[in-house]
């Protein structure tokens, strides 16, 4: 994109290569932030989908699966974050994972605004790299005019 040789646009060059890295990584962490409020979704659908009495498929690890029958819905076993889980009732364990969600949103929210952030930053530093190489070029420009004017005298 730049270079030169000028120590500037180098410098430049390399800050902007961090910014994008930096809004790649920001933007994965998006994407998986948004995987997670989507396996939340499809556990609140479940579970109100749920009765007591339904074959349910549950998994035990490594790919596989065992068939077991729901016998009480007030014993849901929901993830709180930290290594820590609690049993609740069918409404308490939706209310746990809709303010998950909430949280999520959040999170997603102010990784959206450092993205902006980082944009906004890199917009600033393309036009000042634009800036010093058109700088550059007129410098290059009148130098060569300068050793024609000499040439011709």
């Amino acid at each position: 994109m730049m270079g030169g040789g000028n120590p500037e646009l180098q410098e430049l060059s390399q800050q902007l290569q961090e910014l994008e890295e930096q809004q790649e990584e920001l933007e994965g962490e998006i994407e998986n932030l948004r995987d997670e409020k989507s396996d939340i979704d499809e556990a609140i659908e479940t579970i109100d989908a749920l009765e007591s009495g339904s074959t349910v498929q549950v998994p035990l690890g490594g790919g596989a699966h065992v068939r077991a029958e729901v016998q009480d819905l007030d014993e849901i076993v929901v993830e709180l974050g930290g290594g820590y889980a609690a049993e609740r009732d069918e409404e308490n364990a939706v209310e746990t994972l809709e303010n998950k969600q909430d949280t999520l949103d959040e999170r997603i929210s102010d990784l959206e605004d450092e993205v902006s952030d980082v944009e906004e930053e890199s917009a600033q530093l393309e036009q000042k790299a634009q800036q010093l190489q058109q700088q550059q070029m007129q410098q290059q420009m009148q130098q060569m005019q300068g050793q024609q004017n000499d040439e011709d005298e």
